[in-house]
């Protein structure tokens, strides 16, 4: 009559598999026998990911995605090992990390980097990290990630660096090169870099403030306060950008100033005039200060309609970092540090670039040992997430299943 289908999912555990690289070693017995220098030739083998070690591109590739993707620290990695009848201790898992970050993925780090400062829009963002073993410093201090990236484009690039303080050299030096519109927050850092560098202000940071004011007064009394005015000016800057977000760009930057402009040289009225009538101690004195501080830079956006009103996408792209800084707390050493914002660095950029950052680092952990790059330094460009060499497969679909 007719069929009855029903589907679920099966899930398979992950397993390991012991794979022995047997090479072959030749020599010629006529040779020996006849008391002539005796050839010695080794059968062609790939080299392995880290010499004496059992790690193979696999392995690291399943730590890396689940620390620096699934944000499981290495501690927790190594009871899964256990249970699965594998040993492998975390300092072991620590070490296979650093080497691989410094031999095989800080020259696509540095590669990228190049690609990131050819833009001429990027957005920026910092936050804390700890690193406990920094020479001369205490095992509390504060350090930083900092974070640089590009607009999300065919070549998306997310960059990390970490630094042991957030004075203002480190983008300084980072964007060496750089000319253009740099995104930022309210750090006062950013406003020192070099004249061809445009700072533009984040209007979230700016609204956040006001909602934050408006939040220490109980809610049956908002009505009518200089926290929901501010409040409100912000939110119909939001909502004219969501309107015209899909115009394009000379119709976009029209607009603007048909649209927005208006409610700006409102707003600036409107804050100057309620600064004389608050106290600047309270919340609503704090958002409006601030507000009034970063005019300059949060009108920026006004000028090319490329740049958007607020760098949330910086701030999304720390997401990761931040979770991941929650389970694992810290990194032991500065080698740990540098290893694990190379690491962010790719992974994100993968997911940018719409690559399974699994296999995107497994790609590069199979191919880059066989690779000599100072006799063919353009072999790196078929590792770019963008390479047309990167195979179908390793891209996230599109649609997703539903549960």
């Amino acid at each position: 009559m007719s069929k009855i289908v029903r589907t679920e999912l099966i899930y398979i555990p992950a397993k390991f598999e012991r794979v022995e690289h047997v090479t072959y070693v030749y020599s010629c017995r006529n040779c020996e026998k006849n008391g002539i220098a005796t050839p010695i030739i080794n059968a062609t083998s790939p080299n392995a990911l880290i010499k004496g070690s059992i790690a193979s591109a696999s392995v690291v590739s399943g730590i890396i995605n689940g620390k620096y993707v699934n944000g499981l620290p290495l501690y927790r990695q190594e009871k899964e090992f256990k249970r699965n009848g594998i040993f492998i201790s975390r300092q072991n898992m620590a070490n296979w990390i650093i080497r691989c970050a410094q031999d095989y993925f800080h020259p696509l780090y540095e590669r990228m980097r190049k690609e990131l400062l050819k833009q001429d829009i990027l957005h920026a963002d910092e936050t804390t990290t700890q690193v406990l073993k920094e020479p001369g410093r205490k095992p509390t201090s504060t350090s930083y990630m900092w974070l640089y990236r590009t607009k999300q484009t065919d070549r998306s690039v997310v960059l990390f660096e970490y630094q042991q303080t957030r004075q203002a050299k480190h983008p300084k030096n980072f964007l060496s090169g750089f000319k253009g519109y740099l995104h930022v927050d309210g750090y006062s850092s950013y406003h020192s870099l070099p004249i061809d560098i445009t700072i533009v202000g984040c209007w979230s940071h700016s609204r956040r403030r006001f909602e934050e004011a408006l939040k220490v007064i109980p809610e049956k009394d908002r009505a009518g306060t200089k926290s929901q005015e501010g409040l409100d000016f912000c939110n119909k800057l939001f909502a004219v950008e969501r309107e015209i977000k899909n115009l394009a760009n000379d119709e976009k930057l029209q607009a603007r100033k048909d649209k927005i402009q208006p409610i700006l040289d409102e707003f600036h009225k409107w804050l100057i005039k309620t600064q004389q009538e608050t106290l600047p101690k309270t919340k609503i004195g704090e958002a409006i200060s601030y507000t009034l501080a970063q005019w300059q830079y949060l009108q920026n956006y006004m000028l090319d309609a490329r740049l958007e009103i607020s760098n949330n996408l910086a701030e999304r792209s720390l997401r990761t970092f931040v979770i991941g800084r929650k389970n694992s707390l810290f990194s032991d050493t500065p080698n740990g540090a540098f290893a694990s914002a190379v690491i962010y660095s790719l992974v994100e950029t993968a997911k940018e670039n719409n690559l399974k950052p699994y296999e995107y680092i497994k790609y590069i952990l199979t191919k880059m040992p066989n690779m000599d790059l100072k006799e063919n330094p353009n072999a790196l460009e078929d590792l770019l997430p963008w390479s047309a060499l990167i195979p179908e497969e390793f891209k996230m679909p599109v649609e997703q299943a539903k549960p």
